[in-house]
């Protein structure tokens, strides 16, 4: 698959203990954002929207020590991995993620691809189109 990098925001524009929310999809569709979260040595991650227990959205919770805690289980996913910690269990997706003379930017070719076989089923014919202001 061939990388469309484009800009999404300023790096400070994700907040250290919080996150950024980057929409996905069609107006129609729906479809969970990708959540940018960045750490005190100013790497961004990206994840999908979607805690692995119960797809409530992980944006809304905390960064700690290189994992974000779910805000209604407080299950704690690695920021690199996706990964759930021990002694829970599952994944969310994660994203490429460049950032570049403060810049973050991310593939928009891997944000069209559907997150998971329900998205694929949704989109349809329609393919999935991310919603990204240029920063």
């Amino acid at each position: 698959m061939t990388q469309e990098w484009k800009i999404v925001c300023r790096l400070r524009e994700v907040p250290l203990t919080r996150a950024r929310v980057v929409q996905r999809g069609l107006a129609w569709q729906e479809l969970p954002g990708v959540a940018l979260f960045r750490d005190a040595a100013e790497r961004v991650y990206a994840l999908l929207d979607r805690c692995p227990q119960g797809g409530c959205a992980l944006s809304l919770g905390c960064v700690e020590d290189g994992y974000v805690v779910c805000p209604q289980h407080g299950w704690r996913v690695a920021l690199a991995s996706g990964c759930a910690v021990a002694p829970d269990q599952g994944r969310t997706r994660t994203y490429a993620v460049r950032v570049e003379d403060g810049r973050v930017w991310l593939d928009m070719a891997e944000l069209k691809a559907p997150a998971s076989r329900a998205e694929a089923a949704l989109a349809g014919a329609f393919a999935v189109a991310p919603r990204v202001a240029t920063a």
